[in-house]
């Protein structure tokens, strides 16, 4: 097909440029009858694209994985992955890369189709994704793009008009799915373990050219880029604690190098605060709890680490000191991180050494009275009362909170102010998600466009959004299971 000029494409595929061994070129998986849900308009501009032409038969031939993009072939990503601490060797079993979207801004983004069918990699999987689970990763990671940590985006989904079969015949539908890159820990996992050293130098060096240009001419530029892969990670880590994101399924394959947040499989909102939060139905042993985000990371980093041996030293105990060295510093950017979130979530512009003290003793407290962990600070920001503020505990604390406000020169309106831009108004709370996609799902996506369009700008604190702050009334727990 040749496509309309005027959608705006401009795609290339780099990644090619690699060894055969990273990818396999796939052809389409046709549907029978592909339908556009949505589309993300704003986002598609960003992109170079016109949010006009996205309903044309071209493009939803293009989201639904019927056409490729033109001069393009669509490949399936190979990678390797620790799941829940076994490794494994993997690929992109039901998705396929399209191409890299050249925006007007110079930047270069993956184009991928998620549930577009079976691949090389598939492992007897049908290749397919239902409407749900698609839907429910365009609403959390729109959700996360709005909370300003760093995401993977979704352009469009796509129904197929084909069936999938789970427990039940599904709607199927197709996201199209955009990101920095789709190279992963995974990725350099699967070539370690092919033992091809050029083959991993290939790798690294691409990355280098992708995602770190500035560490080209370093003298060690292997150490260089192992040392930016922990910044970015630590930081998107404490991003994830300082909003009470739980993803659920930290594999070394689901660790962008980027830094992106991607795969939002098992992940949800912690409503009551408490760090052994887990809401995947698999993880029985808690190994992605709340509280274990940053080791794991620490721990894929590692894993990371250890592929990047070769072309760090060719002395091997030397290679190990260089990787020893960056992991090192992993927990003090991570905790720097997390404690310049949690002042300015307390409204604190500077520095005293106690804050960190005050900072845990509230969370403690929180614990203690299974306080919901958004509103708490939602009510700290606006000065509004939560039921257990009359406790002793919590009184004492806030009055040490209030000295410390009181030492610093900025006045209440401006701690206020402070306090709006990292305290969410709302998040996607798990009930309303699956209420809105419980509706979609029987053909009703107002409720869904509806939640879409308040958690846009989560700092807003807008009248809209107030329907949307409460946790569930009954308190019941919630679970997710893989797929969805």
């Amino acid at each position: 097909m040749k496509h309309n000029p005027n959608i705006g494409w401009n795609v290339e595929c780099s990644y090619r440029e690699l060894p055969e061994t990273f990818y396999t070129v796939v052809e389409p998986n046709t549907v029978s009858s592909p339908q556009l849900v949505l589309t993300n308009d704003v986002l598609a501009i960003s992109l170079g694209l016109d949010e006009k032409q996205l309903h044309s038969k071209e493009a939803v031939a293009v989201f639904a994985g019927n056409e490729k993009l033109e001069g393009i072939e669509p490949i399936a990503q190979a990678y390797a992955g620790h799941q829940f601490g076994n490794f494994t060797m993997l690929g992109d079993g039901r998705a396929m890369l399209l191409g890299e979207q050249l925006t007007p801004r110079g930047q270069r983004v993956d184009i991928q189709l998620k549930g577009s069918g079976r691949t090389p990699y598939s492992r007897g999987g049908d290749g397919r994704a239902a409407l749900g689970p698609m839907l429910r990763e365009y609403l959390i990671s729109e959700a996360m793009h709005g909370l300003n940590i760093p995401t993977t985006r979704s352009l469009a989904v796509t129904v197929t008009g084909e069936p999938v079969l789970r427990e039940t015949a599904l709607t199927g539908a197709v996201l199209t799915r955009v990101a920095s890159s789709h190279l992963r820990v995974g990725t350099f996992q699967y070539a370690a373990a092919r033992q091809e050293v050029e083959d991993l130098r290939a790798l690294a060096d691409y990355t280098i050219k992708r995602h770190f240009p500035e560490v080209e001419s370093a003298s060690q530029p292997y150490v260089a880029l192992l040392e930016q892969v922990i910044k970015r990670q630590a930081s998107l880590i404490a991003n994830w604690q300082l909003a009470g994101f739980i993803h659920g399924v930290m594999n070394t394959d689901n660790m962008t190098i980027s830094g992106e947040t991607i795969d939002y499989g098992p992940c949800a909102f912690m409503d009551s605060y408490d760090p052994q939060t887990v809401f995947s139905s698999i993880d029985i042993q808690g190994r992605y709890a709340y509280r274990n985000q940053p080791g794991i990371a620490e721990w894929n980093l590692t894993r990371f680490a250890e592929t990047l041996l070769p072309l760090l030293h060719e002395e091997q105990a030397e290679a190990v000191k260089l990787a020893e060295n960056e992991l090192s510093n992993f927990a003090m950017i991570y905790g720097s991180a997390w404690l310049t979130g949690m002042r300015s979530k307390l409204g604190m512009f500077n520095k005293e050494e106690a804050d960190e003290t005050l900072v845990k003793d509230l969370l403690t407290i929180m614990k203690e009275h299974q306080a919901d962990y958004t509103n708490t600070f939602r009510s700290l920001t606006l000065g509004q009362q939560e039921e257990w503020f009359d406790e002793p505990d919590f009184l004492e604390w806030k009055k040490r909170w209030v000295d410390r406000l009181q030492r610093q020169s900025e006045d209440a309106q401006a701690v206020e102010l402070l306090m709006k831009q990292y305290n969410p108004s709302i998040i996607p709370r798990n009930h309303r998600v699956e209420e809105a996609l419980q509706a979609a799902e029987a053909g009703d996506m107002q409720p869904f466009m509806k939640l879409l369009e308040v958690l846009e700008n989560p700092y807003a604190y807008t009248v809209e959004q107030e329907e949307y702050v409460n946790p569930p009334e009954d308190g019941a727990t919630f679970q997710t299971y893989c797929g969805t």
